[in-house]
């Protein structure tokens, strides 16, 4: 099942207090950004993050899911009706999360 654009514009409205929260559409699906790092995603109108250990911590009882067939298990986020809970786990994780790779220039012109 794929997530809905209502259940999307809910999450980043609960998180209108973070600068440069951004996502991307993935097969039905949309991954979150924030500050330029994967944090998470929403999965079949569930919030999914990374499970790193300040998120860990931060939601010591939240079970793990997987976001689809195949993947490894990422923490549910229950608390999304509570900005500030959301803003507070978005900021532990940032420093865990891993730098994207820059991407590759495609000059099929040059061998």
């Amino acid at each position: 099942m794929a997530s809905s654009k209502e259940y999307l514009n809910f999450i980043l409205e609960q998180l209108s207090g973070l600068e440069e929260i951004t996502y991307k559409p993935m097969m039905g699906e949309f991954i979150i950004y924030y500050r330029g790092k994967i944090v998470g995603g929403i999965y079949d109108d569930r919030l999914l993050v990374k499970p790193v250990k300040s998120a860990i911590s931060y939601m010591p009882t939240a079970p793990y899911e997987l976001p689809y067939e195949g993947a490894k298990g990422m923490l549910l986020v229950d608390e999304v009706d509570n900005k500030d809970f959301l803003a507070g786990l978005f900021n532990a994780m940032y420093s865990e999360l891993p730098t994207p790779k820059p991407k590759k220039k495609n000059n099929s012109l040059n061998p």
